[in-house]
């Protein structure tokens, strides 16, 4: 059965995301919270016929795949490639930090949106690329109807940006923890039918008292 439906998630809550710390492709664990938002995802998709799901390497996204795994009876193929942005010098601080401690790089990471590569690091040319690589990888084993890929939300945002364009409707895409974006087949293409929904993170919202659910919006994807 081939696939008809692909959902790209991203992995839950770390302490770094709270801390606006950019992880890039340090293996920066889940904290409590993204490891109960994890289970509530897994939960919200256990009947989904979710048939592979295919996983960054590094620690919050694996441990996210893993418990929506166990729910679903699918053991996650982990892949380098699904990382996120490799930002090298900049990873582990906070912006003000990257501004004050590398005023230079951080002129040239902004100017040049596509091709500046960061020392150390990578461009966001490079991720797209990889990201793009790993896409074309699952669609083309074919395993159905549905799939999952579970990721970061700078990879992600890169990956729907090759897959869409610069369209309002992902440009404006807020990608918070474990959110869920759905893309179907359209004839020899794809169509977005569902934009980073976290409906599964309602009752967490009331029942987690240890801090916010989600990131603040200018961390969420990093």
């Amino acid at each position: 059965m081939g696939i008809k439906r692909i959902l790209l998630i991203r992995h839950g809550q770390t302490d770094w995301n709270m801390e606006g710390r950019w992880q890039g492709s340090l293996p920066v664990p889940l904290n409590d919270i993204g490891r109960a938002q994890a289970r509530a995802l897994a939960a919200h998709l256990r009947e989904s016929p979710i048939r592979a799901i295919y996983s960054s390497d590094l620690p919050r996204a694996l441990e996210t795949a893993q418990l929506l795994g166990a729910a679903l009876g699918v053991q996650p193929t982990p892949d380098v490639r699904l990382r996120e942005f490799d930002l090298g010098i900049f990873q582990g601080l906070k912006r003000d930090e990257m501004m004050a401690r590398y005023p230079a790089e951080w002129a040239s990471f902004n100017a040049d949106y596509w091709d500046y590569s960061i020392p150390g690091g990578e461009s966001r040319r490079a991720l797209q690329r990889r990201m793009w690589e790993a896409w074309q990888d699952v669609v083309a084993r074919d395993e159905g109807p549905e799939v999952a890929i579970v990721s970061h939300g700078g990879a992600l945002r890169l990956l729907l940006l090759k897959l869409f364009g610069e369209s309002p409707e992902v440009s404006a895409l807020r990608l918070e923890n474990t959110s869920v974006t759905a893309v179907e087949r359209n004839g020899a293409g794809w169509k977005l039918v569902g934009a980073a929904d976290i409906s599964h993170l309602a009752s967490l919202s009331e029942d987690l008292e240890s801090g916010p659910v989600n990131s603040p919006p200018e961390h969420q994807n990093i």
